[in-house]
C-alpha cells in the first residue's frame, strides 16, 4: 500500500483521497505501482489547479461574461466534486466558491452599468427626439435638414433600449423627420409655383421692354421703364436659368433705349451749353442798362436784347435760374423806373398829394396853436399830450412834402 498527505492506494489498487468528510474513492489502478497511481491522480489535481488559476485570471482581467464564467466554474466544480484527483480538493472548492462570488459581483456591477447605460441612452434618445420635433417646425430648410440627418447618425450610434421604449421613441423621431420633409416638400412645391408665375410675368415685361427699346419718346418711355423695373422686382424670382436669361433680355432692351437717349441728350447738352454762353453774354449786356438814366433808350435796348434772348433756345436746367434771374433783375429795374416816372408825371396823383399835404399842414398849425394855448393856461399835462400828437402829424407832413417834391414841387 502507498500513501501521501492527501491520498492512498490500498492492496486492491483502489485509490482514495482524503477530505473533510472522510476518504473518498478516486478510482482503481491496476496497471502499475501504487506510487504511479498516486502520481497519476496528483497530476490530475495539478491540472485542476492550473485550470482554476486560468479561470481566476480570466474573470479578473478579461470581459468574460458571467454566463460563460459560471459554466466554467460549474464544469470545474463537477470535476472537484467527483473526486477524480488526489490533492486538497477542499481548497479548490473554496477557490471556486470565491470565483462564484466574484462572478456574482461582476454580474451586479454589469447590471448596474447596463442600467446606467440604458438610462443614459434613453435620455440621449429623448433629447434627440425633442430636438427633432422642434426642427420639424423650422423653416430653415437647409440647416434643419442637415441637422436632422446628423441626428439620425447620432441615433444609430446609441445602444438599443428595451424594444417597447426604443420603438416608441423611434416612432416619434421618425414622425418628426417625416413632418419636416412633408413641410419642406410643400414649401418648395409652392415656391416652384411662385417661380413659374414670376417667369410668366417677367416674360410679359421683357416683351414690352423689347418693344419699347426703339422709342424716341424719351420722357414717357423712360418713365415706363421705371414702372417695368418696379413690376419686375415685385414679381419675385423665377427659376434660376429662366431668371438669368429673362434678366439679360430685359436689361439689354433698356440698354438699347437709354444708350440711344444718351446720344441724343449728349447732342442736346452740347447745344444747350452753347446757348448758355450766348444768354450769359446777353445778360451781361443787359446789366449795363442799370442804373437807368434814359428810360426810353433803356426800354428799347432791353426789348431788343429780349428778342435775341428768346431766339437762343434752351439752356441746361441747372443753369437756367441763375441766368434768367439776371435778366429779370434788369427788367424789374426798368419797370421801377417806369413806375417812378408815372408817379412823377401823373397830374391826378400830384393833386392828391398836394391836397393831403395841405390837410396835414392845417392840422399841424391847429395843434401847434392848441399846444401854445394850453401852456399859456398853465395846463402842461394837456400841452404835453397835444405836443406828442403834434409830433406824429409833423412826421406825416414831412413825408407828404417829400413825396410832393417828387412831382416837381
Amino acid at each position: 500500500m502507498s500513501s501521501d498527505p492527501w491520498g492512498r492506494v490500498d492492496e486492491t489498487g483502489t485509490v482514495y483521497v482524503r477530505t473533510a468528510d472522510g476518504e473518498k474513492v478516486v478510482g482503481s489502478w491496476q496497471a502499475g505501482t501504487p506510487e504511479e497511481a498516486l502520481a497519476y491522480f496528483e497530476r490530475k489535481y495539478e491540472g485542476l489547479v492550473v485550470e482554476i488559476g486560468l479561470l481566476e485570471r480570466r474573470v479578473k482581467t478579461t470581459d468574460l461574461s458571467a454566463k460563460d464564467a459560471q459554466a466554467a466554474i460549474d464544469h470545474l466544480r463537477q470535476q472537484v466534486d467527483e473526486h477524480h484527483a488526489v490533492g486538497d480538493l477542499e481548497a479548490l472548492a473554496k477557490r471556486l466558491s470565491a470565483l462564484v462570488e466574484s462572478v456574482d459581483k461582476r454580474r451586479e456591477e454589469r447590471k448596474v452599468q447596463r442600467a446606467k447605460q440604458h438610462d443614459e441612452a434613453r435620455t440621449a434618445k429623448e433629447t434627440l427626439v425633442t430636438e427633432a420635433e422642434e426642427l420639424a417646425q423650422s423653416e430653415q430648410w437647409r440647416s434643419a435638414g442637415e441637422r436632422l440627418r446628423a441626428l439620425v447618425d447620432t441615433w444609430k450610434g446609441l445602444p438599443r433600449l428595451d424594444r417597447k421604449s426604443d420603438d416608441e421613441l423611434w416612432h416619434r423621431f421618425s414622425h418628426a423627420r417625416s413632418a419636416f420633409s412633408k413641410r419642406r416638400k410643400a414649401h418648395f412645391a409652392s415656391l416652384d409655383a411662385q417661380r413659374e408665375d414670376a417667369r410668366k410675368i417677367k416674360e410679359r415685361l421683357v416683351a414690352e421692354a423689347e418693344s419699347l427699346s426703339g422709342s424716341t419718346d424719351w420722357g414717357v418711355t423712360a418713365a415706363r421703364y421705371r414702372d417695368l423695373m418696379a413690376e419686375w422686382k415685385a414679381a419675385g424670382r423665377a427659376q434660376r436659368d429662366a431668371e438669368d436669361d429673362l434678366w439679360n433680355r430685359f436689361r439689354g432692351a433698356q440698354d438699347v433705349f437709354f444708350a440711344a437717349r444718351s446720344g441724343v441728350f449728349a447732342e442736346r447738352d452740347a447745344e444747350q451749353a452753347e446757348n448758355l454762353t450766348l444768354k450769359e453774354e446777353l445778360a451781361t449786356e443787359a446789366e449795363k442798362l442799370v442804373p437807368v438814366t434814359d428810360l426810353k433808350a433803356a426800354r428799347a435796348a432791353f426789348r431788343s436784347l429780349n428778342e435775341r434772348w428768346e431766339a437762343v433756345g434752351h439752356v441746361p436746367r441747372d443753369a437756367r435760374p441763375k441766368v434768367e434771374g439776371r435778366m429779370h433783375a434788369v427788367e424789374r429795374a426798368i419797370q421801377e423806373s417806369e413806375e417812378n416816372e408815372w408817379r412823377r408825371t401823373n397830374p391826378e396823383a400830384r393833386a392828391r398829394a398836394a391836397g393831403l399835404t395841405g390837410q396835414l399842414q392845417a392840422a399841424v398849425d391847429k395843434l401847434r396853436g392848441q399846444v401854445d394855448a394850453a401852456r399859456a393856461a398853465g395846463n402842461n399835462a394837456k400841452a404835453d399830450k397835444l405836443a406828442k400828437e403834434l409830433e406824429g402829424r409833423q412826421a406825416l407832413l414831412d413825408q407828404a412834402l417829400k413825396g410832393l417834391e417828387e412831382f416837381g414841387g
